[in-house]
């Protein structure tokens, strides 16, 4: 036996299922109930990945005479040629 109950939704998306519902000749209901079990039906999001410990490289240099790695614009120059 059907139900009624009171749902909170933003109004542009309440004023576009029940456009889209219209288009369709159906009930703003329906529209709803399908959303739900569409929702309810996918399939569960993947648990997280063991996490990965990547290897660190003990060889020492390090970055080049005035470099500054937190400028993107004088690295992009440095990569490019430009400097």
């Amino acid at each position: 036996m059907p139900l009624r109950t009171t749902v909170r939704l933003d109004e542009n998306l309440l004023a576009n299922a029940k456009e889209q519902a219209a288009k369709e000749n159906r009930t703003l209901t329906s529209m709803i109930e399908e959303g739900l079990r569409l929702a309810m039906e996918r399939p569960k999001r993947q648990a997280r990945r063991k996490k990965v410990t990547l290897p660190v490289s003990r060889q020492g240099g390090g970055v080049m005479p005035g470099v500054d790695l937190a400028n993107s614009a004088e690295l992009m120059d440095l990569l490019e040629g430009r400097r």
